[in-house]
């Protein structure tokens, strides 16, 4: 029988080849387009999918999990032709909701948006927060060591996983599901997995992190005269809130010239950067004031030149649809090339003045945009190649920059393809020797996402 009989042998008509339609859907993910796979599989259970892995790792059958493909550097796009999909669509249960233990646990196929719903419902708060927040699946998540905008606070998503359930290539299942804060019993395996980009086994079920529900939110918009009056506010913001600053986001003039064609312009002057931040607490009339003194004293210090309070939920949620532009890169800023790299958060305006005057010495007619979550040392780099410029050079041109810099290829997005060739930049070969050795170790046949990240 072909392997799309055996598949069907074993989870019927949720075994499924591929049509014209559906080889489009799962050839690619956000940005990168890869090939129709020969089938796709829905696993409705761990069990299940068990046996799908099993049954090709004795095929020696290539498999590409898939979440929400949402991600921005090809980690789950099938890299040639006859490749066997796993979907992750049909996994989508909100399991478990422990206040006591502060967790939730889900099945890897849940959407981010119905994590973070779900957790409010129950007085509670997931801090996990991106842009592609309606689609982006927990299993890509984790598989990605997803960040986002909260990560100042609340670390990126390897510091929200209590516990992981996961398949190997071969089948067995390793379940490292914990609620428990205080467990030290040898090896972290959980922490295999994340970031992993699915190389090493495919996540099922997860037990992530809640935190109480915060009682404020107090967002501001500012325009500052430049980096170092950048740095001299986050300073100034980390020692006043404490522990309630949430995020701390920096845009150049050009993102924000960009992002305010098509919104409201919080701000009428022209600056050099702009900062968006935002203080989550638990005392909103003290919070609020708090933050206001925070703003008035950076101001009177001259860190920031003009600035405005959201006065509103609204007025938030119009602040971070200015920040939230790359998600329509694809269409203001066509063709677009993504950028996510970093280098210290002290470090990042030099290098991004850097990275700006080697790419127009090289290609004069490219566009530029720069923006980012520099709390977390996270700059991200728009590139718009309307000129016929090559993408390769520019990429070589930013990830020398990088390397030169002693910087990271990849600050949140993963490696897939998009930037395997870019991993010694920013990794030893020993330590490449170490990744090598591991996925050997739990894949033998080399069967799962093969040509990713390594």
């Amino acid at each position: 029988m072909s392997i799309l009989e055996n598949l069907q042998a074993i989870i019927g008509d949720r075994a499924i080849a591929c049509d014209a339609i559906e080889g489009d859907r799962r050839g690619g993910d956000f940005m990168t387009r890869g090939h129709a796979p020969l089938a796709v599989v829905y696993p409705t259970s761990t069990e299940e999918l068990s046996k799908v892995m099993a049954l090709c790792n004795e095929a020696r059958q290539p498999v590409v999990p898939q979440g929400g493909l949402t991600g921005l550097s090809g980690g789950a796009t099938p890299g040639s032709a006859g490749m066997v999909v796993v979907s992750m669509d049909r996994m989508r249960a909100i399991e478990e909701i422990d206040v006591d233990a502060q967790t939730i646990t889900v099945q890897a196929g849940a959407v981010l948006q119905t994590v973070q719903e779900e957790a409010d419902a129950a007085g509670m708060f997931f801090p996990l927060d991106l842009g592609g927040r309606g689609s982006a699946q927990v299993g890509g998540l984790i598989s990605t060591n997803a960040g986002g905008n909260r990560v100042l606070r609340y670390g990126m998503m390897r510091d929200l996983v209590m516990g992981i359930e996961a398949v190997l290539p071969d089948g067995r299942i390793i379940s490292s599901l914990n609620k428990m804060l205080k467990n030290n019993t040898g090896y972290d395996l959980k922490q295999l997995f994340v970031g992993a980009e699915g190389t090493l086994g495919v996540i099922t079920r997860a037990n992530l992190k809640l935190y109480p529900k915060p009682a404020s939110t107090v967002t501001a918009f500012c325009g500052l005269p430049d980096y170092a009056a950048a740095l001299a506010f986050l300073r100034r913001a980390r020692s006043a809130l404490g522990g309630t600053l949430s995020a701390f986001e920096a845009m150049w003039a050009d993102f924000y010239e960009l992002a305010t064609q098509e919104a409201r312009r919080p701000l009428e002057g022209r600056y050099p950067i702009y900062v968006l931040l935002d203080a989550l607490g638990s005392d909103p009339d003290a919070d609020a004031a708090r933050f206001e003194l925070m703003i008035a004293s950076a101001i009177e210090a001259g860190e920031v030149e003009d600035a405005v309070i959201a006065q509103s939920t609204r007025e938030t949620l119009d602040f971070w649809k200015i920040r939230e532009l790359p998600a329509e890169f694809n269409r203001v800023f066509a063709p677009h090339i993504p950028f996510d790299v970093s280098t210290p958060t002290g470090s990042i305006g030099a290098f991004r003045d850097d990275v700006d005057a080697r790419l127009k010495a090289a290609f004069p007619t490219l566009g530029a945009i720069y923006f980012g979550h520099i709390a977390d040392a996270n700059l991200h780099i728009g590139i718009q190649a309307a000129h016929g410029e090559d993408p390769a050079a520019v990429k070589s041109v930013v990830y020398d920059t990088v390397r030169d810099w002693n910087g990271s290829v990849s600050a949140e997005h993963g490696i897939g393809t998009e930037k395997r060739k870019y991993l010694g930049f920013s990794r030893s070969p020993d330590e490449l020797g170490l990744m090598a050795a591991i996925k050997l170790a739990l894949d033998p046949n080399g069967i799962l996402n093969p040509g990713k990240v390594l």
